[in-house]
């Protein structure tokens, strides 16, 4: 509640118990000083006490609240000066661990941080937690940003799993922590591949098969009509929750990230056409499997599932890309698959749809891991829409980082759908 309104308020009160009490007193006063005061008299006064209580709790929880979120912001932003302090003392080189950027977890502040050592100027983030309130800072060898609410991507905390601004996703959607490398805040998403609910809106449910045959034109405006403040996923968003899911252990066929593949849904044409999702424990359901890569939910740092980020049918974001040699490709090369860690590649303005732009582990990672192949040209000019992800018959070359870049806003496919974001 704003200050000024609760004084005011406040004011109000007080003048109307004042007055309650002079009533009283001037009617003691008379000869019937035994009556003493009416029921409705003492009500009055029991309620204005009452609201008087709870105004004074709210605003004791709004300045509590006020204090614990600047006190993270500070620590965030103390952390983020001893990490550029490390780095300037060792020739600009990030520190590998926390600990050895001197962040050590106290009984009141813990620390999470991560180097990124593939981009140029070398970049990191650290999330600071106390109690329930996590901030984090992002910066490079050279400076730091501001703290804001939330963790990094990868991180845990308890912030993951609210929005910033306290407000709720749409049925159907999740929260996604948002990255700090990729310019988002925390933010919904559809769980699942969005489909038509007969009346041409778009929607996130379990049931039915996705919304297909479908332009990144047209997909732009319905996903801005499927409800307010909606619009098709962007492409920082769905790397955002890429790197996020590629950084959680239960992902990977091996138990830990990068031992084994990632689960990376229906991408092995059996059945050969879309499936439509189940329950959360039903991972594999419709494939036929119950143990291969074929799983289609994948589990975000903060516990929440998404259904076929990886297959099913590959999905539009609002990515586009136009002139020769703007595509990652080597030097003259034609449309193909390529694997993410092919050392010819150009990135070109394409740095962060690396794997590795936020896991310099990941480097190496390919088809072999399940994480998705490239389909580019070095020498396209023409205006071309992003499609991620994967359909049912793409096998290894399906996955949550894959990236097809020879189509055009106006292409449609049957195989080709759509996730909304908030």
């Amino acid at each position: 509640m704003n200050k000024s309104i609760s004084l005011t308020l406040f004011s109000s009160l007080k003048k109307h118990i004042e007055k309650t009490y002079n009533f009283a007193s001037r009617f003691s006063s008379r000869s019937q000083l035994s009556r003493g005061f009416t029921i409705v008299e003492l009500l009055i006064v029991v309620v204005v006490i009452a609201i008087l209580a709870a105004i004074t709790v709210v605003a004791y929880n709004g300045i509590q609240n006020k204090a614990k979120n600047s006190a993270s912001m500070s620590n965030a932003q103390q952390a983020g000066k001893k990490v550029v302090i490390s780095a300037v003392s060792n020739g600009d080189t990030l520190p590998a661990t926390a600990a050895a950027a001197g962040l050590t977890d106290s009984g009141n502040v813990t620390y999470q941080y991560t180097p990124n050592t593939t981009v140029t100027p070398n970049s990191f983030c650290v999330t600071t937690t106390s109690g329930t309130t996590s901030s984090h800072i992002s910066g490079t060898t050279g400076g730091v940003s501001a703290a804001t609410a939330g963790p990094c991507t990868g991180h845990t905390g308890t912030a993951p799993n609210a929005l910033v601004d306290g407000s709720s996703c749409p049925a159907g959607y999740i929260v996604v922590p948002g990255s700090s490398l990729y310019n988002t805040e925390a933010f919904c998403v559809m769980k699942y591949e969005a489909k038509n609910n007969g009346s041409g809106v778009a929607v996130s449910t379990m049931v039915g098969t996705p919304w297909a045959t479908i332009s990144q034109t047209n997909a732009l405006t319905v996903a801005k009509a499927a409800c307010s403040g909606c619009h098709l996923i962007t492409d920082n968003e769905w790397l955002t929750i890429a790197q996020n899911v590629m950084s959680v252990d239960s992902n990977w066929s091996g138990g830990s990230v990068g031992t084994g593949s990632m689960y990376r849904g229906h991408t092995d044409n059996v059945p050969a056409n879309s499936l439509a999702a189940s329950t959360d424990n039903d991972g594999y359901s419709g494939t036929g499997q119950t143990t291969a890569e074929q799983r289609r939910t994948l589990t975000l740092t903060n516990g929440e599932i998404i259904w076929d980020l990886a297959g099913n049918v590959w999905e539009w974001t609002d990515g586009t890309t136009e002139g020769a040699g703007k595509q990652p490709a080597s030097s003259g090369a034609s449309y193909g698959w390529r694997q993410w860690s092919t050392a010819s590649l150009l990135p070109g303005n394409f740095a962060n749809t690396f794997p590795e732009y936020a896991s310099a582990s990941s480097s190496a990672w390919g088809s072999s891991q399940n994480i998705g192949q490239l389909y580019s040209s070095n020498t396209e000019g023409a205006l071309r829409g992003f499609r991620r992800g994967g359909y049912w018959i793409d096998g290894g070359n399906g996955g949550v980082f894959s990236l097809i870049l020879d189509s055009a806003p106006s292409f449609t496919h049957v195989a080709l759908g759509f996730r909304v974001a908030k």
